[in-house]
């Protein structure tokens, strides 16, 4: 359930930036999810649907991509994907001193916006 506060913040995150470049409207938003944060992405679209409507945002499509939990190696400093539940273990050295890595992200990586074209200065006349 903390997908609401997320895409709340998300939302706030991509108005001020769109709305900073004289946006029209907002047409796609992507993600990067980490695998770690349990974060549901069928629940930021429900919610982002929800929470976008009578703003600019509303309708934008959202592209998500989840990325690998990694691990690193505390001996040899090998970065390898880790697998929760698992136990941890360097697959170079066999070492069980693993560190958390990646996974934790939470980015709004772009924006794709449509401009109000009578707003947008090509140069001075």
């Amino acid at each position: 359930m903390h997908e609401i506060g997320i895409t709340r913040s998300m939302l706030s995150l991509v108005l001020k930036e769109a709305e900073k470049a004289g946006a029209k409207r907002v047409k796609n938003i992507d993600l990067v999810i980490g695998g770690l944060t349990g974060v549901l992405e069928d629940c930021v679209k429900f919610y982002l649907e929800i929470l976008s409507k009578g703003t600019i945002v509303e309708g934008a499509t959202v592209s998500i991509r989840i990325i690998n939990p990694l691990a690193l190696c505390q001996k040899c400093n090998t970065i390898s994907v880790f697998k929760p539940g698992i136990e941890w273990q360097c697959p170079t050295c066999n070492d069980t001193r693993m560190q958390i890595a990646g996974g934790r992200e939470l980015i709004v990586k772009s924006i794709d916006i449509e401009l109000d074209r009578e707003k947008v200065l090509v140069g001075e006349v």
